[in-house]
């Protein structure tokens, strides 16, 4: 289908409509939600996923405007098009630089919608005036009100990672939100309203903000919420199906292989116990729109307080691509004890990959996450980027592919050249040199597994390519003949014999004095078991 606009940075549903661009149709899911006589939802969703288009849809659905929805899921149900009055905030446009800057700017907004509707505010306080805006909105139309609340957590995250100060005014925020929120547990407030839909990037801050809503229904992990946001493969191939063909003709691919690409870049997501995955919807129209493939919604802004985390606990960084978690973590959002892990599976950095039981086994959730993610963290970890030391780490995935090895290694050493020797204080054994080698192997574009468990222990790192498997193994002040020697001994390279693949096993011995590689050898396997 071609003969639609492809929706870059369209947010607002009449415009997506009226001005003829593609929209993928969920409102099956918007239907589920709003037609209980009364509903509090609440739901967490990476950035650029398309929450505020889903806010957007549904103020436009409860002002009655059925046009709007013509030919879409919903105009063929049950729904009675009543228009109801809305309120609709987006914390994207309030000043929260400070918790009396955020009191103000919502105070304003309060003041401008009441006297928008004649309605009379005479105290300065936030959460009375948010009710009486409720009620008395109720009272002069006879209708229930819809409230709309998109990026919840903006006045929150925006202050994490940025030291003590940035944590307490990202504290006295999330008092001040409370009392916002805190005024639609009231019993005549509650009475006036038709629905209410809060949505954000976290849910850490859930606990304490909505404390007093027991009635607010937190769909974000829920099964029959799994597609409400993002693209499913049904749908990339069938609403996208003329520009993957597009696609497949400027790239000279096989439609198999363009559409195998585009998962592997773009696909993963994976938000319920169901088998349902999706494509990141903001990549893939970008995707689409550029005409080459790239990281897109990393290049929107990366949240600092992620990778702040992982450098004040010194987080092993190669961990992060296989944790097993409980599912208990993921309902433990502590503003003054922040867990790592539901963080980034919050920000869209890992998703969920299999079910164990009652425990969750995270992977990333495609190349551009992974690739993306890791370059942002080597050049954060080896302090500020320079436009030669990423140019050297990108080239390791093509010297490793044609076994330009000499080379290969000599980037790996300009690499740890330029990280500046501060980084290397009290740090100079094996776990750095592991955590370095595995961010520039991964930040080059490779397939790179981590801490691979075999059934005789478990290898560094396996390096897959299509025709052939490295499996690596890294020392700190022995050599390479110990390394290659414990490959060989504890079988790490079994689980490659029957793939296919040639398999290469690579020793490398890292020098802690000299912060650079000592010696290194790669022997072919099959030469090995010859001789």
């Amino acid at each position: 289908m071609m003969d639609a606009y492809l929706p870059v940075g369209i947010q607002d549903f009449e415009r997506m409509i009226t001005g003829g661009f593609l929209y993928v149709d969920k409102t099956r899911f918007i239907h589920h939600m709003v037609k209980p006589p009364q509903g509090f939802y609440f739901l967490a969703r990476p950035r650029r996923f398309g929450k505020s288009l889903t806010v957007s849809t549904l103020d436009y659905l409860f002002q009655g405007r059925k046009a709007l929805f013509k030919n879409l899921y919903i105009a063929g149900t049950d729904w009675e098009w009543r228009t109801h009055p809305v309120i609709k905030f987006d914390f994207n446009q309030m000043n929260s630089e400070t918790p009396e800057r955020l009191r103000e700017s919502l105070l304003n907004f309060i003041f401008e919608l009441s006297e928008d509707h004649g309605i009379r505010q005479t105290i300065r306080s936030v959460p009375d005036n948010f009710a009486r805006l409720i009620t008395q909105l109720f009272s002069k139309t006879g209708k229930t009100v819809v409230v709309l609340v998109d990026e919840y957590d903006k006045p929150i995250i925006s202050h994490l990672g940025a030291g003590g100060e940035g944590l307490r005014i990202a504290r006295e925020n999330r008092e001040v939100l409370k009392q916002f929120f805190g005024a639609l547990k009231a019993g005549d407030v509650s009475a006036a309203l038709r629905f209410v839909f809060i949505t954000g990037i976290s849910k850490f801050a859930r606990v304490s903000i909505f404390s007093d809503l027991n009635n607010l229904n937190d769909i974000s992990m829920q099964d029959r919420y799994d597609a409400m946001l993002g693209y499913t493969a049904e749908e990339l191939h069938t609403r996208f199906a003329g520009h993957v063909e597009a696609l497949r003709k400027r790239h000279g691919m096989t439609e198999k292989a363009i559409l195998e690409k585009i998962h592997l870049w773009y696909n993963g997501y994976r938000f319920t116990e169901t088998e349902t995955r999706v494509f990141n919807p903001f990549s893939v129209v970008r995707l689409f729109d550029a005409g080459k493939f790239d990281a897109y919604w990393f290049e929107t802004g990366t949240p600092s307080f992620p990778v702040h985390l992982i450098k004040e606990k010194a987080y092993p960084v190669a961990d992060i691509e296989d944790l097993i978690l409980p599912k208990e973590l993921f309902s433990l959002y502590d503003l003054d004890h922040l867990q790592l892990e539901p963080l980034l599976f919050q920000t869209g950095y890992i998703t969920i990959d299999r079910f164990e039981g009652d425990l969750f086994r995270m992977t990333y959730p495609n190349r551009e996450v992974k690739t993306a993610f890791l370059a942002y963290l080597l050049n954060d970890f080896a302090g500020p980027e320079n436009a030669r030391t990423a140019a050297v780490y990108k080239r390791l995935h093509r010297h490793l592919d044609a076994m330009n090895l000499d080379d290969f290694t000599e980037g790996v050493r300009s690499v740890l050249a330029s990280i500046p020797y501060p980084q290397f204080t009290g740090k100079k054994d094996e776990a750095f040199f592991h955590t370095v080698f595995y961010l520039m192997l991964s930040a080059s574009g490779m397939e790179v597994r981590s801490e691979v468990l075999t059934s005789r222990g478990r290898m560094d790192l396996a390096v897959e390519f299509t025709d052939k498997v490295f499996v690596i193994e890294l020392k700190c002040g022995q050599n390479s003949e110990k390394a290659i020697q414990q490959i060989l001994d504890k079988r790490y390279y079994e689980k490659y014999l029957q793939t296919g693949r040639d398999v290469y096993l690579m020793g490398i011995n890292f020098d802690a004095e000299t912060r650079t590689i000592e010696d290194w050898q790669c022997r072919n396997l099959a030469d090995l078991i010859s001789e």
